[in-house]
């Protein structure tokens, strides 16, 4: 039977070489742990020297971007739509995340923060010095978690549909609104049904796809992912306030992280909720008629702001703005 996933994916692959990105493997630790990532063809390391040293002088210096995903698809699945404007500019790094496409581990950690400790290792064995970070949902979590403890790698940070921190109060009342009893039941649906209800809660508009598409979604190897999402209340005050530029790049009607938690982060500080204030640099704006999958339901607008907090972000400091709706 036609697996119509791997169909699309197979399309997408000609999208990205287009754009100039392979598939690259990279040994994360020598001991097994290995994370695929999409890198600039002229950057991989089986390129010939003087070829990738004349790309480079050609291009000159140009900042890496590194997207990372959440757990609706792989990287390629779910920055598909912004890749091509990004690569026009940007050197775009695009992992797919442990357990997810081809990278896997033995080792037992399932937490954000291994997962950024092992995108941090690959990007450096790929000879990323500096980088702005965009992640989505669970790339979100990674993104901070890079952004905490490698500040001299990460120069900015994009984040859609996420937290700082998910504590297990916060938790508790997003799954009570969503009417779930857990993270596994939202995200990783046993059955199509599950799967046409997690499109519903994560778009602003009616997305229809048949079941055949439906069925080949179905993944049930990742939730030991969703429980290391969740931390104690008791460890709150270890969310940090990050010295990066931090963008918050918000689907208005986004009805897991909705826009009042992401309020909550660029203006109070609520210790009952978990959150913390990101810092003096962070900035919030929102998409109109988008959800939690805002990159995917609004691409253009979703990659103009990305690319106008980047590349302010070149020219200043400080980038600083009022919360804004962008139509």
């Amino acid at each position: 039977m036609v697996n119509w996933v791997q169909v699309a994916n197979k399309q997408l692959v000609h999208r990205l070489a287009r754009a100039g990105l392979r598939r690259h493997t990279v040994d994360v630790d020598d001991a097994g742990t290995v994370m695929t990532i999409w890198v600039p063809k002229h950057k991989l390391p089986t390129a010939d020297e003087e070829q990738r040293r004349k790309k480079n002088e050609q291009r000159g210096c140009r900042l890496p971007v590194v997207l990372l995903h959440g757990f609706a698809g792989d990287g390629i699945l779910t920055w598909v739509l912004q890749i091509g404007a990004l690569a026009k500019h940007y050197d775009v790094y695009v992992p797919d995340l442990l357990f997810f496409g081809g990278s896997t581990s033995p080792a037992p950690g399932r937490s954000p923060e291994f997962q950024a400790e092992c995108v941090v290792a690959a990007l450096r064995k790929l000879g990323v010095k500096r980088c702005a970070v965009v992640g989505f949902s669970y790339g979100g979590f990674v993104a901070f978690r890079m952004a905490e403890e490698h500040p001299g790698l990460v120069r900015s940070v994009v984040v859609t549909g996420s937290l700082a921190a998910m504590t297990a109060s916060t938790s508790d009342a997003v799954l009570q609104r969503l009417g779930a009893a857990s993270w596994v039941d939202i995200l990783l649906p046993g059955d199509v049904a599950g799967v046409r209800s997690l499109f519903a809660v994560g778009t602003h508009g009616k997305w229809w796809l048949p079941d055949r598409v439906l069925k080949d979604y179905l993944d049930s190897d990742r939730a030991e992912l969703l429980q290391g999402m969740v931390i104690s209340d008791k460890d709150t005050a270890a969310v940090p306030s990050f010295r990066q530029d931090i963008l918050l790049l918000w689907g208005e009607g986004d009805m897991i992280f909705n826009m009042e938690l992401a309020d909550f982060m660029t203006n109070i500080s609520q210790a009952n909720l978990g959150i913390k204030e990101l810092g003096e640099k962070a900035t919030l704006r929102s998409i109109s008629k988008a959800g939690h999958l805002a990159q995917l339901e609004r691409p253009h607008v979703f990659s103009r702001c990305l690319l106008e907090f980047l590349q302010r972000g070149e020219v200043a400091d400080v980038y600083h703005d009022d919360v804004g709706v962008v139509k």
